[in-house]
């Protein structure tokens, strides 16, 4: 399968301090890659400069085929970053955030696909309303609906269910499934080890800016010697393993 994302030798300083150090990983059209870590771990700063909006500090990131640094307007074209906290215009209503989205992205013909966004992440109706008239839930589903719109290559998740209603978690999770089934490859955060058990099809496992473990459930089971073991007692025993080499 073609990759989508390739990540070289990732690094990100601040000063002395190492935040993300030397990762290595492709993620493949169609391929979902969970990425996991306890609070500190790096998984915001390595989002970010996947993204683009850190340069990293060593290594390289490439998105269909496009170095992040060298051709940030077209890996950016081919991206999608969508945050843990939505980035919305107050004076923008839910349609003119297509729309915007859209032009931003040069995006012709693009209403069909809106209003499909819409009704598949349950907006409809909501078409003339401002942010400040939705919910916490609804702002997410609204910033999720604009990345999709140009149907990017690369799909970039921070706690995608933060504030979504049972029903609200479920559409969500059948519209990632049909976006990695649809071509794109996805790399999504979170602290819901269920939820990236049921989504993903490997996992990268971060601790102090360094992978620690990668590759699908079954595989970092068998490396740590841990059969039948869930994917939240495989993070604890990694992650506290990893701590306790750094004493």
């Amino acid at each position: 399968m073609t990759a989508q994302l390739e990540v070289r030798g990732l690094g990100r300083s601040y000063g002395d301090f190492r935040a993300v150090e030397g990762l290595d990983f492709q993620v493949a059209a169609g391929e979902v890659l969970g990425l996991v870590g306890p609070n500190g771990a790096g998984k915001t700063t390595t989002l970010r400069c996947l993204a683009g909006i850190l340069p990293p500090t060593a290594g390289s990131v490439r998105i269909g085929g496009h170095d992040v640094q060298r051709e940030p307007v077209a890996a950016k074209r081919a991206l999608a970053y969508l945050p843990d906290e939505p980035r919305l215009f107050e004076y923008l209503t839910v349609w003119e955030h297509l729309n915007f989205a859209a032009r931003l992205y040069g995006v012709r013909d693009w209403e069909a696909e809106g209003r499909a966004l819409l009704a598949t992440l349950e907006l409809e109706g909501k078409e003339s309303a401002l942010p400040g008239e939705l919910s916490r839930g609804m702002k997410q589903k609204l910033s999720i609906a604009c990345g999709f719109l140009h149907r990017p290559a690369l799909v970039l998740l921070d706690e995608p269910l933060t504030g979504l209603d049972p029903l609200g978690i479920r559409r969500m999770k059948e519209a990632l499934r049909h976006r990695a089934e649809s071509g794109a490859a996805l790399v999504l955060s979170s602290h819901l080890l269920p939820l990236v058990e049921e989504l993903c099809s490997r996992v990268l496992i971060l601790a102090r800016g360094r992978a620690v473990a990668l590759g699908t459930v079954a595989e970092i089971r068998a490396q740590a010697g841990a059969a039948g073991s869930s994917l939240e007692d495989l993070f604890l025993a990694v992650t506290a393993e990893e701590a306790g080499g750094q004493r």
